[in-house]
């Protein structure tokens, strides 16, 4: 049950921060769920899994807001269906701890981009 209560909570952040912020439940979610003893693959499905509802739940109501260009969305989503594919099959075929520094290294990028180069958009 202790399991159970803990990913509630991861969860909740998750879709919390993702729904505010935009960025993926995953980088909350991977680590968590890999810290309660899941395997690297184990963790990247778990949050994926996750992220589904969480997605569906943030489009509708940005949707409601307006805040979707469709547009976008759609080209982006068109392409998403197959690199998601691609994605997964790489995925099966590198090892916990190849996944595990390639999840690190991207969330450093990510990071530093955001914080070093990514110029303001106007309002």
């Amino acid at each position: 049950m202790h399991l159970i209560a803990l990913a509630i909570i991861i969860g909740a952040l998750a879709a919390l921060l993702g729904s505010l912020l935009g960025v993926g439940g995953g980088i909350i979610m991977v680590p968590a769920f890999k810290a309660m003893g899941l395997t690297m693959q184990q963790a990247i499905g778990t949050s994926l899994a996750v992220m589904v509802v969480t997605a569906a739940v943030s489009s509708m109501k940005y949707a409601h807001s307006g805040f979707i260009h469709w547009g976008i969305a759609g080209a982006a989503a068109a392409a998403a269906v197959v690199a998601a594919y691609f994605g997964t099959e790489l995925m099966e075929k590198l090892s916990a701890q190849q996944l595990k520094s390639v999840f690190g290294i991207f969330l450093i990028a990510v990071g530093v981009y955001m914080l070093f180069f990514q110029k303001a958009a106007a309002s």
